[in-house]
C-alpha cells in the first residue's frame, strides 16, 4: 500500500508539472505582450495635454517620464506635494489584495525608505484603512488622542497632524467624464509646519495631486508585477527538478535548464548549437520529431548514463507554435522515472508478499476451526484448549500485520497552520471583507445575502476566516473576468454556519470538482489560461476550514454559468479537539 502511494504521488506530480509547463509556456507570450503594453501606458501618465487643466492635476506640466525615470518622476512630485501642503513627512501606503493589508511604499518625504517597513495595517484598521475603504479624506489634528489613528503606527514617528487621502484612479470617457473609479491606497501628508493644522483647502490640493501620485504608482506597480512574473517563470524553469529543453524551428537549442544541462554534461555555451550535434541520443530526437509532426505529442522512455549508473527518463515533449500558428520549435521535459520503474518491480514483490502474509494466518485459523466444527467431541480439553490458543494467536498475528500495512499507508501531514482560538463578532467581519472586495474591483457587484439572524458572537480563528473569506472572494472575482454579481450568503443553522460564495463567472467542469482543492490542482482551458495563480489558495482555504475550523467545504458549480463555495463551520467550535487535531 505505501509503494502504490509512492507511485501515484510521483505520477500526481508528472501530471501536474506537465500541466504547469503547458500553462508557463502560453504565459511567456503573454508577458511579452504585457510588457509592451505596460511600458505604454507608462509613457501616458496624467501628461496629457488635451485634458483641460483642473483635471490633470498640480504638476501637468512636468515631462513624460520614460519607465526607467518613472521612480524620480515619482519622488519630484512628493517633494513637491510636501512644498506645496508644508508638510514635514509625506507617505504612500498601496493596498495588497493578497496581503489584505495597506502597505508603505517608497517613495517618501522625511521617513527613511528602511523605515516604511513599519507602515503596514490591515486594510480593516485605523484611519488608513477607514479612508481606503470610504475612499474619503480625513482630517486629524491630534494623532496621540484621535480614536482613528490608534491602530495606526504613527506614534512611532512623533505625527501630531495630518491629513489622508484615497489614491484613486478614474478612467474617462471621451467627454471627460467619469467612467470608472478605483482606490488602490492611501495618500498621508503628516505635521503641517510652523505649528498650524490642516485645513479644508489642504485636502482638496491633496486629492488633486493624489491623482497624479495613483496613476503613476499604478502603472508602475503593473510593470513591476509584468516583470516580477516574467522573471519567476524563467526562475521556474532554471529550478525545476525535470529536465527541460526548448529546440528551435531549425534545430537549434534555444534553451536548457540546469537540470538538463547537468543530465547530458552541458555548458551554457551550448544555447544556439544543433540539438543532435550536443546531445547524441537518437531516442530523444525521435521524441521531438514525432512532437513536432503531431498535435498530440510525443512520450517516450529513454536511459542515460548519469553518473556512475543508468538512469530511465520519460520523455514527454509539444510543438510550439505562434498565435498565427508558425512553428516556433519543440519544448520537451526530462522526468527521472527510475524509481517509479524500481517501484513497479516492487508492487509485485509487495504483493506476493502481503498475499503470503496474509494468508498463513488465515490458512491456520481455517484449519483448526474446520477440525474443532467436524468433531469437537473426538478432543480433549487439553487438545481443545490448545487449537484455541493457535486461532488466538494467530488472529492477533493477523491483526498486527494489518495494523502495520495501515500504519505503511498513512499520509504524513505537514505542520498545521498554527490557530490562535478566540471569541469574536461574525456580522461586522462578514461586512468588512465585502466592504475591502468592493474597492478591489470595479467590474463586480458583491452583495452580502444574510437568510436569517446570525449569532453574534462565534468562537473559532478570526483571522484565518477573514483569510477563507477573503480567499473565496477573490477567486469568485479572479474567474468571473467579465464581472457581474458575487453574492455571499450566510445562514444560521443552529449549531452551525453555513456561508457560500456565488459567482456567475466560468465554472468548473464536472469531473474537476472533486479535484478543485489539491495542492497546485489548476483546471486548464481556453477561458481561464490566461488567469495567472499558483493553484494553493483552495488549498490552503480547505485546510483551514476543515483541520483549523474542523468545518465541512465543497463546491458546486455548472461550467459557463458560475460556481457556488460553500463551507459549514461550527458557532461554538470545540477548542480542546480542534488543538487537538492541529497538534
Amino acid at each position: 500500500m505505501h509503494v502504490s502511494s509512492e507511485a501515484e504521488n510521483q505520477s500526481n506530480e508528472l501530471s501536474g508539472l506537465r500541466a504547469q509547463l503547458a500553462a508557463a509556456l502560453k504565459k511567456t507570450r503573454e508577458l511579452e505582450t504585457a510588457l509592451d503594453s505596460s511600458e505604454r501606458r507608462v509613457r501616458q501618465l496624467e501628461t496629457d495635454k488635451n485634458l483641460p487643466s483642473a483635471n490633470r492635476g498640480i504638476d501637468s506640466s512636468m515631462d513624460v517620464a520614460p519607465i526607467n525615470e518613472a521612480d524620480v518622476t515619482l519622488r519630484r512630485l512628493v517633494q513637491r506635494i510636501a512644498m506645496i501642503l508644508q508638510a514635514e513627512k509625506i507617505v504612500i501606503m498601496f493596498y495588497d489584495r493578497e496581503a489584505g493589508e495597506l502597505i508603505g511604499i517608497p517613495p517618501s518625504y522625511g521617513v527613511e525608505e528602511d523605515r516604511l517597513k513599519i507602515f503596514r495595517v490591515r486594510a480593516t484598521h485605523g484611519v488608513s484603512g477607514l479612508v481606503y475603504r470610504k475612499s474619503e479624506a480625513v482630517i486629524f489634528h491630534d494623532a496621540v488622542n484621535d480614536p482613528r489613528t490608534k491602530e495606526d503606527p504613527f506614534g512611532l514617528l512623533h505625527i501630531q497632524n495630518g491629513v489622508t487621502v484615497p489614491l484613486v484612479i478614474e478612467k474617462r470617457d471621451e467627454e471627460n467624464r467619469v467612467v470608472d473609479r478605483t482606490t488602490i491606497g492611501v495618500l498621508h501628508a503628516f505635521n503641517k509646519r510652523h505649528g498650524e493644522d490642516f485645513n479644508d483647502e489642504d485636502v482638496r490640493l491633496l486629492e488633486r495631486m493624489a491623482r497624479n501620485v495613483g496613476s503613476i504608482i499604478a502603472n508602475l506597480q503593473l510593470y513591476r508585477e509584468v516583470v516580477e512574473e516574467r522573471e519567476e517563470l524563467l526562475q521556474t524553469f532554471e529550478s525545476l527538478s525535470a529536465g527541460l529543453i526548448l529546440v528551435s524551428a531549425e534545430g537549434r537549442l534555444s534553451q536548457i535548464n540546469a537540470t538538463a544541462r547537468a543530465l547530458f554534461a552541458l555548458g551554457s555555451d551550448a544555447i544556439g548549437k544543433q540539438a543532435t550535434d550536443v546531445i547524441p541520443i537518437p531516442e530523444l530526437h525521435e521524441v521531438l520529431t514525432t512532437a513536432r509532426n503531431n498535435s498530440e505529442g510525443g512520450k517516450q522512455e529513454i536511459q542515460v548514463a548519469y553518473g556512475n549508473q543508468e538512469r530511465i527518463y520519460e520523455v514527454q515533449a509539444a510543438a510550439v507554435r505562434g498565435e498565427d500558428g508558425k512553428d516556433l520549435g519543440v519544448v520537451a521535459i526530462l522526468n527521472d522515472v527510475t524509481e517509479m520503474r524500481n517501484i513497479d518491480k516492487m508492487k509485485s514483490s509487495f504483493v506476493a508478499m502481503a498475499s503470503h502474509e496474509l494468508r498463513t494466518p488465515l490458512t491456520a485459523i481455517k484449519g483448526f476451526v474446520r477440525t474443532l466444527l467436524d468433531g469437537e467431541e473426538f478432543y480433549g480439553a487439553e487438545e481443545r484448549h490448545e487449537f484455541h490458543t493457535i486461532i488466538d494467536q494467530e488472529c492477533d498475528r493477523l491483526r498486527r500485520l494489518i495494523d502495520d500495512l495501515l500504519n505503511t499507508a498513512r499520509i504524513e501531514s505537514g505542520e498545521s497552520l498554527k490557530p490562535n482560538y478566540t471569541r469574536f463578532e461574525l456580522p461586522p467581519l462578514l461586512e468588512k471583507v465585502v466592504m475591502i472586495q468592493k474597492q478591489a474591483t470595479s467590474k463586480h457587484d458583491i452583495v452580502l445575502d444574510v437568510e436569517n439572524e446570525l449569532p453574534k458572537m462565534i468562537i473559532g480563528d478570526e483571522d484565518k476566516l477573514d483569510q477563507i473569506l477573503t480567499n473565496l472572494l477573490n477567486n469568485a472575482i479572479k474567474y468571473s473576468p467579465n464581472g457581474g454579481e458575487i453574492r455571499v450568503r450566510a445562514k444560521n443553522e443552529g449549531p452551525t454556519i453555513l456561508i457560500g460564495i456565488e459567482d456567475h463567472g466560468l465554472g468548473i467542469p464536472k469531473d474537476h470538482l472533486t479535484k478543485v482543492f489539491e495542492k497546485f490542482h489548476r483546471v486548464n482551458n481556453e477561458d481561464n489560461r490566461k488567469i495567472y495563480g499558483t493553484g494553493l489558495g483552495l488549498y490552503l482555504v480547505h485546510h483551514l476550514v476543515e483541520q483549523v475550523h474542523t468545518g465541512q467545504i465543497w463546491v458546486e458549480s455548472e461550467l459557463g454559468s458560475g460556481s457556488t463555495f460553500w463551507f459549514r463551520i461550527p458557532i461554538e467550535l470545540d477548542v480542546e479537539r480542534a488543538k487537538a487535531l492541529n497538534n
